[in-house]
């Protein structure tokens, strides 16, 4: 009796059953006769291929699904399984063109719509994911992962309260569902509500205690509470997860250094290199890095500036002590700051980013430089002042600051709009009000760049003279700075210059401040002569500016 014949179609049907029960093993083993007889056959590559994807084989299915989509172009299905084996592979610009072929081929397929905002978002192109997104919710309002998504999308976009609101939909539809509740407190934190984002990580946590970014996030939402301990354990948690995340040890680097922990502090600094969304600049200097490993003898060192113009001028006070050693020292900074430092006592040259420089034996980032020299809460170096004004800078501004009646009070309120701290650290000019009525005191706004209203609530004071816009760079600033009797400054580099001049300086601090204000006191290691004026609890400026007014009025300058 002859073998019974070979049926194509009934092998995939059942297949496809067992495919549907989850007998994976099973529906494979099929899958694989039925493209044995039929090398070409549309279906028998696409099923297998399905499921060598659902295995985890993703080499096997990308070659099984390539070959399908080559035989029959117009699958939309199994463009949308090669999308996802790319996706997992990594190669989602090629899984973009997969989902849009299938877009092509069926336009109204929302779940396609889907998978093709999150390929966008894996690109980092979250305003054209948000585009697919809007489609996907005004033909499915309840469908939670796009409202996920489209909350993901708005927060890459900095729209933070508008991610709020579509995470906030979509856990109506998906209550404790970790994933939201991760995204929502990120968005909390963005906004500056740490205690509510607080509690929606721990809350994803209990359910995925393995989330790393869960762990980090939770851990500056402490710091946000100057909870530092508890965020030091917690950025711990995220580094015990993956002894590699870059952004953890940097976090856990300022907790460190809050707390006056700075021998650990800078050695968890250095992550600052490897983490989320920065160039290491060092590589590009072609000397080696020194960080100390040896006496620098005579040998020329590079120092360069890397972060901002406040950290610049911080850390500017090792540059002197190396030359003191022995050291020939070069400085590479902001072109803002190469008139005010290339005074430094010691230092060789000072020249502006992007500038030729001369010849070199090592470098280091003046960040580094701490670490280097083995900086510790006890010993940090303040030789203030260590910057002076340029005399002929302060000979062009004695007449304007001369010519002021009473007390001259240098004001800076706001830093740079665009840094990452700016709504914790900078407070709005409307705040200051109360100040600006002060009988007896000519201020001099050092802003130079003024925000929404500025001007108009400038021009309601007379006793403002706004000089800022009319700045050079930070020689000018230092020469204003010199001529006043009082500079009072939010924490940006006008309060790092005045203090490191030696100018009587009144810094306006944030609940959370910075670490190199410390935790707690009226002075910190760093600028001892400058005085402190903390927040008592989050975004509470009015305090401050009442503490601030009786301190004018008790004359205390």
């Amino acid at each position: 009796m002859s073998a019974p014949r070979f049926d194509l179609g009934q092998t995939l049907q059942d297949g496809l059953r067992l495919h549907r029960e989850g007998r994976l093993h099973d529906a494979e083993k099929l899958y694989a006769r039925a493209l044995k007889a039929a090398p070409d056959n549309f279906d028998a590559l696409n099923l297998l291929g399905a499921i060598k994807a659902q295995s985890g084989k993703m080499g096997e299915a990308l070659r099984l699904l390539s070959a399908a989509v080559k035989i029959n172009p117009g699958a939309a299905d199994a463009f949308v399984n090669l999308a996802n084996v790319l996706h997992a592979l990594k190669r989602d610009a090629e899984a973009l063109e997969c989902l849009d072929k299938a877009l092509r081929i069926n336009p109204h397929d929302m779940p396609t719509q889907l998978n093709r905002a999150s390929a966008l978002l894996s690109m980092k192109r979250p305003q054209e994911a948000l585009a697919s997104l809007d489609l996907v919710i005004a033909r499915e309002p309840k469908n939670a992962a796009a409202l996920l998504n489209r909350g993901v999308a708005k927060a890459e976009l900095g729209r933070h309260a508008d991610a709020l609101a579509d995470l906030n939909a979509a856990l109506t539809l998906a209550p404790g569902n970790p994933t939201l509740l991760y995204n929502r407190g990120s968005a909390f934190l963005q906004l500056g509500k740490p205690a509510e984002a607080l509690a929606d990580l721990d809350r994803a946590l209990a359910a995925l205690p393995a989330h790393k970014l869960a762990w980090n996030n939770r851990g500056r939402a402490l710091e946000m509470l100057n909870r530092h301990d508890d965020a030091a354990a917690s950025f711990g948690k995220a580094i015990a997860l993956d002894k590699d995340y870059a952004d953890a040890h940097f976090n856990l680097s300022l907790t460190l250094l809050a707390l006056g922990k700075l021998d650990q502090g800078f050695a968890e600094y250095e992550w600052r290199w490897k983490r989320s969304g920065v160039t290491d600049r060092r590589r590009g200097y072609g000397r080696p890095l020194w960080l100390g490993e040896y006496p620098l003898g005579r040998k020329t060192i590079l120092l360069h500036a890397e972060q901002g113009l406040g950290d610049t001028i911080q850390f500017a006070r090792y540059a002197p002590m190396l030359a003191a050693s022995g050291a020939r020292v070069i400085l590479e900074v902001q072109a803002e700051l190469t008139a005010l430092l290339g005074n430094l006592p010691g230092i060789a040259s000072c020249h502006a980013r992007g500038e030729a420089l001369p010849a070199y034996d090592v470098q280091c980032p003046l960040g580094s430089l701490p670490l280097a020299l083995k900086t510790t809460a006890a010993d940090v170096p303040a030789p203030i002042p260590y910057i002076a004004a340029d005399a002929g800078r302060v000979a062009k501004w004695r007449p304007a600051i001369e010519a002021l009646p009473g007390k001259r009070v240098a004001l800076a309120w706001a830093g740079h709009i665009h840094h990452i701290n700016d709504l914790n650290r900078s407070l709005p000019l409307s705040a200051l009000e109360p100040l600006l009525a002060q009988d007896g005191v000519s201020f001099v706004s050092i802003q130079h760049e003024l925000r929404d209203a500025d001007a108009d609530i400038l021009a309601r004071h007379g006793n403002v003279t706004h000089l800022g816009g009319q700045f050079a760079d930070m020689a000018d600033t230092a020469a204003v700075l010199s001529l006043v009797d009082l500079v009072i400054s939010v924490d940006t580099s006008v309060a790092h210059l005045a203090a490191a001049m030696g100018q009587p300086t009144w810094v306006l601090l944030p609940f959370t401040p910075d670490w190199r204000w410390t935790l707690r006191g009226a002075q910190s290691p760093w600028y001892p002569q400058a005085r402190l004026l903390r927040q008592p609890a989050i975004g509470d400026w009015p305090t401050v500016v009442a503490n601030l007014r009786d301190a004018l009025n008790g004359g205390a300058v």
